[in-house]
């Protein structure tokens, strides 16, 4: 007995009337001498899409689906058709250098299911992205751990029907949002792709994806950020903005071309990270005293050195709010502007000769009394800087050294005289970003055995005895639960350092000494170095010893 498959013999059908309908095109498409286009598996650039009403789309049969310039491809079904042409002609008469295509009405249906898509996102007058929050709002709201949001990403990759690019992406921003994780990375394998969130500084797996999904993922990434989705062969840089009810967060997308295909960095310009007060960042007590002394002159510099992801702008920000009243003129010349400050004229730097230079150039214009510049990376910018701090401005800016006694010699190698360095810069600081341990969940343990003698050899160096805590017989490590998400530490805390330029460290600089002897110069300033401040926090329980050794040498 033969069962007849209703299922099987409607999806044949169907397959039968599609390849029909795809050459049933193509021959309109040679009849008008035109290209032939299948755009199943082409991204539709929502920028192209939009240019042509939703309602004229459907009337008239045709989907706008990519644009450069004014160069815009046009999918038709029937060119000779008069409402087609009269799109056509519209589209001219604005402008537009129209190129036409023939296509399937299946393809036209895909094509116009993206204009769902323009709902939730739309152009800002900065020329970024904005995409809608509602969905990403309730994920935050209902997703907050880490593993909520690894299950929600992979449910809507487990959808294989009709799952929307901008879905995908949408649940991986909230996602990130929802964890506090400072950056996204999208890294292609030879099989899969790998989704990571940086947090607390640490890379975590999230999920994985197909190729040919992450493939449209990627050209939607490109869309947003306003990359070339024809180049793949080159490095890119963009960004978008992710705008909620109450901030802007900023997203600036890098594409590396890579072994297998594109690999994606997205780092969250997240204003609540940046916006933290001074006197909460983590600095000893004793530095935190000099810096409030130090940022109360008129004029001087102080420098705040550290590797990228360090924590440097923040400390800035920090400064700044302390310093900001109705009666000062503040400028800032950043890269980019990562927390608008009420009060405070703020200045991002480009790709197009407005640098740090430049920016301090035009911001000596303006008649400052303080002048933040984000980074000093050249020797002019350096010499611009040093003489601002000598003519009656307080500066602020970073370097890029291992510490804080490393910035007079990067300074002199920059071109400085050391004479003047002396008397421009106030205070050198330090600084780097350690995992908080978690509250819940850390376990106390008693401290013997290496350890003990690392901490004993650490705090034998520190001038201030007053600053060692009264019980230092035992420490504690991570462990790991729900609270953290497993990872047993939840936020981070500065480690910090700083050299006060005082007649002593004056003389070692004009001598041009190295680094070791400014230090050595330094310490009856009584100021912790980065490695007692961090075993201090370890006393403390703050954080853990493993942590602290993963991010500086102690034995230094």
């Amino acid at each position: 007995m033969i069962q007849f498959d209703e299922d099987k013999q409607n999806r044949r059908v169907k397959e039968l009337y599609q390849k029909e309908e795809e050459e049933l095109a193509k021959v309109i498409a040679t009849r008008h001498n035109l290209e032939y286009i299948d755009l199943s598996g082409i991204p539709i650039g929502t920028d192209a899409l939009k240019v042509i009403e939703e309602i004229d789309a459907h009337a008239a049969k045709v989907a706008a689906f990519a644009i450069s310039d004014k160069k815009l491809k046009v999918a038709v079904r029937v060119p000779e058709e008069e409402k087609t042409a009269m799109v056509i002609r519209s589209l001219i008469d604005q402008g537009y250098e129209v190129k036409q295509y023939v296509t399937s009405t299946t393809s036209l249906e895909k094509a116009w299911a993206a204009y769902a898509d323009l709902s939730k996102t739309r152009e800002t007058t900065g020329g970024s992205i904005d995409i809608a929050h509602d969905e990403i709002l309730d994920i935050i709201n209902t997703h907050p751990s880490l593993v909520d949001i690894q299950n929600v990403i992979k449910d809507i990759l487990a959808n294989k029907k009709g799952f929307k690019t901008s879905r995908i992406l949408e649940h991986v921003l909230a996602g990130a949002l929802s964890t506090n994780a400072s950056d996204i990375h999208i890294e292609p394998e030879e099989e899969y792709v790998r989704i990571r969130y940086r947090l607390d500084g640490v890379l975590t797996n999230v999920a994985n994806l197909d190729t040919s999904v992450y493939n449209l993922v990627l050209s939607r990434i490109k869309l947003l950020s306003g990359m070339k989705l024809n180049v793949k062969k080159d490095a890119q840089d963009g960004r978008f903005s992710i705008k909620l009810s109450d901030m802007d967060i900023e997203v600036r997308a890098s594409i590396l071309p890579g072994a297998y295909n594109e690999s994606v960095v997205l780092r969250l310009l997240n204003p609540k990270s940046i916006a933290v007060p001074l006197e909460e960042l983590g600095i000893p007590k004793k530095l935190l005293s000099v810096i409030l002394e130090q940022i109360e002159k008129p004029n001087g510099m102080i420098l705040t050195t550290g590797p990228t992801g360090s924590g440097k702008t923040t400390t800035l920000y920090a400064f700044l709010k302390k310093v900001y009243n109705p009666g000062v003129k503040v400028i800032t010349i950043e890269d980019p502007i990562e927390y608008h400050l009420p009060g405070i004229v703020q200045t991002q730097v480009n790709d197009k000769g407005y640098n740090f230079l430049e920016g301090l150039r035009a911001a000596l214009r303006q008649d400052p009394d303080v002048i933040m510049v984000g980074e000093i990376r050249d020797s002019e910018t350096a010499q611009i800087a040093i003489n601002s701090s000598l003519t009656g401005h307080l500066v602020f800016s970073t370097l890029h050294t291992n510490n804080a006694a490393g910035s007079f010699p990067r300074l002199i190698d920059l071109g400085i005289n050391p004479h003047v360095i002396s008397s421009a810069i106030n205070i050198a600081l330090a600084q780097r970003l350690v995992r908080k341990l978690c509250p819940v969940c850390r376990k106390e343990i008693t401290l013997d055995g290496t350890n003990k003698e690392k901490i004993e050899k650490v705090l034998a160096g520190i001038f201030d005895k007053s600053e060692i805590p009264q019980n230092n017989s035992k420490i504690w490590q991570s462990v790991g639960c729900e609270k953290c998400n497993m990872t047993g530490y939840k936020g981070r805390i500065g480690i910090y350092e700083g050299i006060l330029v005082d007649e002593s460290v004056n003389k070692s600089v004009e001598m041009s000494d190295g680094a070791q002897e400014i230090q050595k110069t330094a310490s009856p300033q009584g100021i912790l170095m980065m490695s007692q401040d961090g075993i201090i926090k370890v006393l403390s329980g703050m954080t853990s010893l493993d942590e602290l050794e993963r991010i500086i040498d102690i034995n230094l």
